[in-house]
């Protein structure tokens, strides 16, 4: 019975966020009320909000598969690779792998999806509470291998980097630049990006 009703939990909570996500995409974040989100998805509110405490959740908890990565990363690397080679390695595989967390994904759903988030300021603000609970669990991950206060540092400024490279993908895929192109500038910026990184770490 628990498995029935956790199957069915899954099933209302994925129908919630594609009602959702398509609405926003249509008309614009901003623009739909959470009451009509729940009657395209076929709950009431109160259903609504206790599989998403809040509207941004309905588009943010896309990314939840992606909370605490980098920390994942630097606690799983390989013997004797330094934390921030394998941060480097891990979002240069998500470059090639396309991932759409790199923002280097140019299927027209997953950049409209993108550019929603990075062009509404609620959204935009959500993603920072999001990447500021990524960046303590970070830091806790390299304060295993250096002092407190350079894992605080180095956290905050692999996350940003992070996150400006991926908005700037997406601005240029969406300026109509060819995928190959803009996957080629993508590299050479994380590469440029993590060179600037401490390199003892």
């Amino acid at each position: 019975m628990t498995g029935l009703r956790e199957l069915q939990r899954q099933r209302v909570h994925e129908a919630i966020s594609t009602a959702a996500v398509a609405l926003f995409l249509e008309r614009g974040f901003d623009e739909v009320p959470v009451t009509e989100v729940a009657a395209a998805a076929g709950v009431s509110k109160p259903t609504l909000f206790k599989y998403f405490p809040t509207k941004e959740d309905l588009v943010l908890h896309r990314i939840a598969d992606h909370q605490g990565e980098a920390a994942r990363v630097v606690r799983q690397r390989a013997p004797h690779e330094r934390p921030l080679e394998a941060l480097r390695r891990h979002f240069l595989d998500g470059l090639a792998r396309h991932d759409p967390v790199t923002g280097l994904n140019d299927d027209p759903e997953v950049l409209a999806f993108n550019r929603m988030v990075f062009s509404t300021p609620s959204l935009v603000a959500r993603l920072f509470r999001h990447m500021s609970l990524d960046e303590q669990a970070l830091a806790e991950a390299l304060a295993e291998t250096t002092d407190d206060l350079t894992a605080d540092l180095v956290a905050g400024q692999v996350l940003a980097a992070q996150r400006v490279l991926a908005r700037r993908n997406v601005e240029l895929l969406v300026e109509g630049r060819p995928l190959e192109e803009v996957e080629r500038e993508a590299v050479r910026a994380a590469e440029r990006a993590f060179s600037l990184l401490p390199s003892e770490v």
